[in-house]
C-alpha cells in the first residue's frame, strides 16, 4: 500500500464527508441555531418588555395607593369636620333646650308666686275681716262690703 494513495483516499473520503455534511446536515444545524438564538432575542426582549410592565405597574400601584391615603385622610378629615358640626348643632340646641325650659321654668315660678299672693291676700282678707269683727263686735256683711275687701286685698 502506498501512503500517497491512502492520503489522497482519506483526503477524498472528507472532502466528500465535508461536502454532505455541508449540503446536508449544516443547513438544519445553522437554521436550529438561528431559530433558537431568535428565541432567546425573543424572550430576552419579552423579558425587558415585562420588566418595563412591572415597573409601571408598581408605579401606577404606588400612585394609586397614595391617592388611596389621600383620600382617606380627606374622608376623615370631613368626618371629623361634621362631627365638631354636630356636637355644635347638639350644644346650641341643649342650650336653646336649656333657656326655653329656663323661661318656662320662671314662668311657672311666676305663676305660683301670683297663686300665693292671691291666696295671702285672701288669707290676709279673711284676717282682716276676723279682727274688725273682733273689734267692732259685729259681723260685716261680705257681700255688701265686697267691693271695700277687694279694694283692701289690691293694696295688700
Amino acid at each position: 500500500m502506498n501512503i500517497n494513495a491512502t492520503i489522497l483516499g482519506q483526503a477524498i473520503s472528507f472532502a466528500i464527508f465535508v461536502w454532505f455534511c455541508v449540503k446536508f446536515v449544516w443547513p438544519p444545524v445553522i437554521t436550529a441555531m438561528r431559530e433558537r438564538q431568535d428565541k432567546i432575542a425573543g424572550g430576552l426582549q419579552d423579558a425587558e418588555k415585562a420588566e418595563k410592565d412591572v415597573l409601571i405597574a408598581q408605579d401606577k400601584a404606588e400612585e394609586t395607593l397614595r391617592e388611596a391615603k389621600q383620600q382617606a385622610a380627606e374622608l376623615i378629615e370631613q368626618a371629623n369636620k361634621r362631627s365638631s358640626q354636630l356636637i355644635e348643632e347638639a350644644k346650641g340646641q341643649a342650650r336653646e333646650e336649656g333657656e326655653r325650659l329656663k323661661t318656662a321654668a320662671k314662668s311657672e315660678i311666676e305663676q305660683e308666686v301670683n297663686r300665693a299672693k292671691e291666696g295671702l291676700r285672701t288669707q290676709v282678707s279673711v284676717l282682716a275681716i276676723a279682727g274688725a269683727e273682733k273689734i267692732l263686735q259685729a259681723s260685716i256683711d261680705e257681700n255688701a262690703h265686697s267691693k271695700m275687701l277687694e279694694q283692701l286685698a289690691a293694696e295688700l
